[in-house]
Formats: structure tokens, C-alpha cells, sequence
């Protein structure tokens, strides 16, 4: 039997009733007031996650920083993370799988991502994420309700039963122009690899320009009918 979450439904709709209407800064800083070491704010560098460490750098929060590295991210990724660790001083820790790539391939073949990529992102993204929030209360995403139909239900406050953590999700009614003109109008460092027609980015071998303009998602594991790696699949807002 499952434990008890550490909230309930009453207190997440309670929290989203008082967050609904707030700026996400309004979040990010009720999440280091209530919580402080024990959450983090995981990043992807995708548009949205690049506003939210503005966010952070802005209002002084000194917000743990994680980035879930497969070892398999565009050059053009990393280099945006260490232009945002520069341009705002923070220290982003990489968070990694247990097995190297090379151990990965000695095990599975060389190209798991091909013949069964959703183990390749258990490995890789899934676990990983298990693991560090193993030691958490509560994690930050970027993830947003316009990005895909299975995020369309998206709550700023969500209960995560995998990691048993509270979610949140400051961006989550968030559109994209609304991004777009934030990044615009405080000069932020973006993947450039999103000018070029890609805009969601997660691995190289998995990862293209998008087929469909308005399904930014239409870009990832083209070849399968996978839209997510598992760590945002649609959280359940019940005790």
C-alpha cells in the first residue's frame, strides 16, 4: 500500500486557490520560505525553465538548481548552462544516472534510445530524478499547460506520488508569447536551437525540429508514439 501523501487534496486545492491568480515569483518565494534546502528547482534550459532562473536570480532566492544531464544534451545545452551559471552566478548541479553511457551500451547495445527509449529515459532521467529528490520535500518545474494535451491539466500545486514530493508548476498557465516577450524584454540567454525550429529540447538522438508548429512536443521521438520521458506524466491531485 502506498504511503499517505504529505499533503492532501483539501490543502493542494487550497494552495492552488491561493496561487492561482499570483505571479509565479509569488511561488517560487512561498516555496524556499516553507520549504529552503528542501526544494529544488529542476531545468531543462527549455524557453520556459530559462524565465524561472531569471525569476530566482530577480527575487534573490537562493533556490537549489538541478539539471537531470544524460550525457546525451545538444552542444548548444550546455553551453546555455554555463552562460546562465555566469550571467547569474548560480551553481547548477548535474544530476546523472547511475550507469555511464558506455555501461549503458555494454548492457543494452549502443542504441537504446532507438529500440526502447522509454528504458532509456528510466535510466537516464527517471531514476536519476527519483533519486535526487529522494532527499526533498518539494521540486519546481517549468512545464506548462499549453505545451502538450497530456500537460493541458497542469495545477500550480500538484501532489507527486512517484517522487513523494509536492510539484510546482509557477509557469503552468503561462503562454508562449507571455515567455517569449519576458526573455525579449530582460535580454535572457535561450536556446538558440529554439530559432532553428526545435521548441522543446531534450537529447540529441531524440530530438528534431518539430513537424507541427503548434505541437512543440512534435519534435521528440518522432518514430514513437512517446511524447514525454516520464518525469512529467500527469500527476494525480488526490490523497
Amino acid at each position: 500500500m502506498d504511503e499517505k501523501p504529505l499533503f492532501t487534496t483539501s490543502e493542494i486545492d487550497d494552495l492552488n486557490g491561493q496561487f492561482e491568480l499570483a505571479a509565479p515569483e509569488e511561488l517560487l518565494r512561498w516555496s524556499y520560505e516553507t520549504f529552503g534546502q528542501d526544494v529544488a528547482l529542476g531545468t531543462g534550459f527549455g524557453s520556459s525553465g530559462v524565465v524561472l532562473l531569471h525569476m530566482v536570480h530577480a527575487e534573490n532566492l537562493p533556490l537549489t538548481v538541478f539539471c537531470l544531464d544524460t550525457n546525451l544534451l545538444f552542444n548548444e545545452t550546455y553551453a546555455l548552462w554555463k552562460q546562465i551559471e555566469i550571467r547569474y552566478g548560480m551553481n547548477i548541479e548535474s544530476v546523472a544516472a547511475d550507469l555511464s553511457l558506455s555501461e549503458q551500451a555494454k548492457i543494452y547495445g549502443n542504441t537504446l534510445w532507438k529500440t526502447d527509449p522509454d528504458t532509456c529515459c528510466t535510466i537516464r532521467k527517471v531514476k536519476p530524478l527519483q533519486r535526487y529528490l529522494s532527499g526533498k520535500k518539494a521540486w519546481i518545474s517549468g512545464i506548462r499547460q499549453l505545451q502538450s494535451p497530456l500537460r493541458k491539466e497542469t495545477r500550480k500545486v500538484e501532489w507527486d506520488p512517484v517522487n513523494r514530493v509536492l510539484k510546482l508548476n509557477p509557469l503552468a498557465d503561462w503562454s508562449d508569447e507571455r515567455i517569449r516577450s519576458v526573455i525579449s524584454r530582460h535580454n535572457i540567454p535561450y536556446n538558440p536551437l529554439h530559432d532553428e525550429g526545435y521548441p522543446s529540447i531534450g537529447c540529441v538522438p531524440c530530438t528534431v525540429a518539430a513537424a507541427n508548429p503548434e505541437d512543440e512536443r512534435s519534435g521528440r521521438w518522432v518514430h514513437f508514439e512517446k511524447t514525454e520521458c516520464g518525469i512529467h506524466l500527469p500527476v494525480l491531485n488526490r490523497s
